[in-house]
């Protein structure tokens, strides 16, 4: 795999080097780093160079490294990890950014993955190589402020300083508006289906630098590894590499302008998004021009059968589904969200999952923390009330179970303050363990005080700590 990354012999760099006591780990990777008064460098290119020097500028590079030895991941086909890149980059680092300059670098298929869906289905996504990740890193974050200036006000996925959660308070305030029906139009595939054509032909309207055109272009045709055959890769910009959901934005902003231009309020996520109209007939006419220019302008595909126009109370949006109170539209949880995040929590609270005290309860902890962070727009309380409650039951069941012998069970109870006479009762029942765990005596041996002083958490620990977006 090596040779196939082209292999060279290291040549001197003339650029004078210091070195930063802390970072000895970064030493030698010359190309991709520069080191002055004893920091790194992640000065901006000047925008008098050509755009492929100022994505090969060592800053650029180094800045791009950084983050992808940030971001960790699998490793691609070469089945080379984030800790062995640092060494291949001091050895070819430098022959790695001529090849580029002389546009003879070729970049390794990416390895194919699949991903289950909540519908069945399996997302695909294509993981490339370390080395291919740090060169588009450094291609994203050159192109990236430049499309800054042309997306739409209405384009909130993969962008600095966006989201989803500022996507959703942006359609609250649209609905609110008065539009209280949506186009919902579902892009089959979308990563996989990118005609290459048009994507080069959007490109070549910025990008003025024919290397750097040239190199993305051969990023789209590297090829997929799968199941350790090669397959071409005709259409499509694979999910799993830093450049893919830049690309993304910058066909999909085709479309962001032209709903512009027909005055059409929206709000896209990626390729997840809402048209918003004042009534259903005009929604209608709405999906149908609108499938008419994506198919022939866009060339890719919708998904006519999925594609709706709905009352906006019947739609899911990044997980949320609105509602509508005193003319003001809000945020709930929509209600497959809740059974992916119950199937979730049942896993980790599983009676034979083998996790132990310590592992359940930091798996509790990371999975509710990020899930809780991500949904505290929602208007949840009493559902939270609900929740939390199968989940404190849930884990008296663990708990329960772990004490296993009937002599254990009985002496855990006393030590927990019930009487002998019931602890011996209740220790040696031969109940099944989820209907103990939903008994008075578990309820007053394990309270929820004590569960939490044990570390333990539940959705109510973190709910609406910190609700609103910033910025």
């Amino acid at each position: 795999m090596e040779g196939r990354m082209q292999k060279i012999s290291a040549q001197n760099d003339s650029r004078p080097q210091k070195n930063r006591p802390e970072a000895k780990g970064y030493e030698g990777v010359q190309t991709f780093m520069c080191v002055e008064d004893g920091y790194f460098t992640t000065e901006q290119p000047k925008r008098e160079y050509p755009l492929l020097e100022q994505i090969l500028s060592p800053g650029n590079l180094n800045a791009a490294y950084k983050q992808v030895k940030s971001n960790g991941g699998a490793p691609g086909i070469e089945k080379m990890d984030c800790d062995r890149l640092l060494g291949y980059l001091r050895e070819h680092g430098e022959q790695l950014t001529e090849s580029i300059r002389r546009r003879t670098y070729r970049p390794n298929p990416v390895r194919r993955v699949e991903i289950p869906k909540d519908n069945g289905n399996k997302r695909l996504l294509g993981i490339p190589t370390v080395v291919d990740r740090v060169i588009q890193q450094a291609i994203a974050q050159v192109l990236t402020p430049i499309y800054e200036r042309q997306f739409s006000e209405g384009s909130y996925g993969f962008r600095p300083r966006r989201g989803g959660k500022k996507a959703l308070v942006k359609a609250t305030e649209i609905i609110s508006q008065g539009y209280r029906y949506a186009v919902d139009i579902d892009l089959e595939c979308f990563f996989d289906t990118v005609n290459h054509a048009k994507m080069i032909e959007i490109l070549q309207r910025t990008i003025k630098d024919g290397a750097v055109i040239s190199l993305i272009h051969k990023y789209l045709n590297s090829g997929v590894m799968v199941n350790g055959r090669y397959e071409e890769t005709r259409e499509g910009t694979p999910q799993g590499g830093p450049l893919s959901p830049l690309l993304a934005n910058i066909l999909l902003n085709e479309l962001d302008k032209e709903l512009e231009r027909r005055g059409h309020p929206f709000v896209r996520y990626a390729d997840d998004g809402l048209i918003f109209c004042k009534s259903r007939r005009a929604a209608e006419r709405a999906k149908e021009s609108i499938t008419k220019f994506i198919e022939s302008r866009l060339k890719l595909r919708v998904n006519r059968e999925k594609t709706e126009c709905s009352y906006v109370g019947k739609l899911k949006f990044l997980g949320y589904s609105f509602y509508i109170r005193n003319g003001k539209c809000r945020l709930r949880l929509h209600q497959k969200t809740e059974a992916k995040m119950r199937r979730r929590l049942k896993a980790i609270t599983s009676r034979s999952n083998g996790m132990g005290y310590a592992k359940r309860k930091q798996a509790l902890a990371e999975y509710l923390r990020g899930w809780t962070e991500y949904y505290n727009l929602a208007d949840m309380g009493s559902r939270v009330k609900e929740i939390d409650q199968w989940l404190r039951r849930r884990i008296r069941m663990c708990i329960w179970k772990a004490w296993k012998r009937p002599r254990t069970r009985v002496q855990n109870l006393i030590k927990c303050g019930i009487d002998k006479w019931r602890a011996y009762q209740w220790g040696n029942t031969s109940q099944g363990y989820w209907r103990i765990a939903g008994s008075w005596i578990t309820t007053r041996a394990m309270p929820d005080e004590a569960l939490y002083r044990q570390g333990y958490v539940w959705i109510g620990c973190y709910y609406k700590a910190s609700a609103l977006p910033k910025g």
